[in-house]
């Protein structure tokens, strides 16, 4: 790829002070970052095989979406007026219609979704899903980072659930690239609910054995606690800590319904973390809300995800940082508990940290990998302000993204996508929708 300066930018680095360069600079070769500074200390652009001078730009860390299910795309608009935060909202606007689902939908669906992700600054994202073979091969080939979690669901099958555990591990031992753009995890997909206690058990055993990491969701709908507190008197969090859950790494999504004892529980993990999905949440029509703050003060990791888009529509997370940062106030009842700079580093350090990551990606540091993105900041919307990350949280859109590299790969040029045209992209995914969908209907039909 060849070295490569990127300057005369205002650079945001999320490192440990938080460090900001006006008309700043940032170097990388190989992948890694190689330099980063204020503008008085810019290298000479002799040096370099490449240089990107973009006043008017901000360069931050590529942002990390910590929740989502990208096949889910096909399921866009189409949960209006259910919740997906229940059982019979998930069930009836998503599992039903899923049973039609076919390997060969997954890789247009996953890549349209990756497309909108790279284009709106996201860089990694974490996934829990069916078909995790087809979706790592397109994140592979969309040059994104993603932790894929094989999606378990056992719903009362005993035979299923072993059978799903084994692939799980098969998949986990298979799928760890070499150049560690993916990482494959478990995905229980809800605790107690759609996985027996046996089955939990069984799949923290093998998690440790594979050292790798647990994604479910926790605390999302009522369901969760009111099954573990009548069958054990326990809330769905403490039943999780006696079955081994919190020993190694466990990343939960949603998290709405959590008592001053789960979050202690949270906070004593050696490795826990809490995607914090404020606009699935706020759609759902959920009473609760993810007590972000309070797990925060605790010590507790909390990084942001969208969900899948079907719950959201979108998978801006620039719009998602301004969504959380408002549902905490309004949870909290007061202005701003989150600070602009805590919701930014909750997109990006933060959900390096929940990934087990963060020695890789998440800030911009020499030495890590070259996950950076450049946001113009000269459109309407922007101007002075005292913090640039007041300026991009509340001012900005994932619209305004110019420029991403993964890995110093170049992945988005001038908003357009390098490997592969959008266009195509979506000419694929919208003869799949349609096939897709059909063989929903065709299935309803007969049933």
């Amino acid at each position: 790829m060849g070295s490569v300066l990127v300057c005369d930018a205002v650079v945001l680095t999320l490192d440990a002070s938080n460090a900001v360069h006006e008309g700043g600079w940032l170097s990388f070769d190989d992948g890694r970052l190689t330099g980063v500074g204020p503008a008085e200390s810019t290298p000479d652009p002799a040096g370099f095989d490449t240089v990107h001078r973009l006043p008017g730009h901000l360069i931050m860390p590529g942002l990390i979406n910590a929740h989502t299910h990208a096949a889910m795309v096909l399921f866009r608009g189409r949960s209006e007026g259910q919740s997906l935060l229940t059982m019979d909202g998930w069930y009836n606007s998503i599992r039903e219609p899923e049973l039609s689902l076919e390997a060969a939908d997954i890789g247009p669906a996953v890549a349209l979704s990756c497309a909108e992700m790279l284009l709106s600054g996201t860089t990694t994202f974490c996934e829990q899903y069916f078909f995790a073979d087809e979706i790592s091969a397109a994140v592979q080939r969309a040059g994104i980072r993603a932790v894929i979690a094989y999606g378990i669901v056992q719903l009362g099958d005993v035979a299923r659930g072993e059978q799903e555990l084994a692939s799980a591990g098969d998949f986990v031992a298979r799928q760890r690239s070499a150049d560690g753009r993916v990482i494959p995890w478990f995905g229980p997909h809800a605790p107690y609910v759609d996985n027996t206690e046996e089955l939990l058990r069984a799949e923290v055993a093998l998690a440790n054995e594979l050292g790798c990491g647990l994604h479910l969701h926790m605390a999302a709908g009522p369901e969760d606690n009111e099954e573990t507190i009548a069958r054990y008197g326990l809330t769905a969090t403490e039943a999780l800590e006696r079955d081994g859950f919190f020993a190694g790494r466990v990343h939960a999504a949603h998290c709405l319904d959590l008592s001053d004892n789960d979050i202690a529980i949270f906070a004593a993990a050696p490795a826990a973390s809490v995607a914090y999905c404020a606009t699935a949440g706020l759609r759902s029509g959920r009473e609760g809300m993810c007590p972000a703050v309070g797990l925060r003060a605790a010590g507790v990791t909390v990084a942001l995800g969208t969900d899948n888009v079907a719950a959201n529509n979108s998978y801006d997370m620039v719009s998602e940082m301004k969504i959380a940062g408002l549902v905490a106030s309004h949870r909290e009842g007061r202005a701003q508990p989150l600070s602009s700079n805590d919701l930014v580093r909750m997109a990006t350090i933060e959900g390096a940290k929940a990934l087990g990551i963060a020695s890789e990606t998440g800030s911009l540091e020499v030495g890590k990998a070259a996950d950076l993105i450049a946001i113009d900041i000269t459109g309407h919307g922007y101007s002075e302000t005292p913090d640039i990350e007041t300026l991009l949280v509340y001012s900005g859109s994932g619209r305004d993204v110019r420029h991403v590299w993964v890995a110093g790969e170049q992945l988005v040029d001038n908003r357009k996508l390098v490997r592969q045209d959008f266009a195509d992209i979506r000419a694929d995914y919208s003869r799949t929708y349609a096939d897709f969908w059909q063989r929903v209907e065709a299935a309803r039909a007969v049933a």
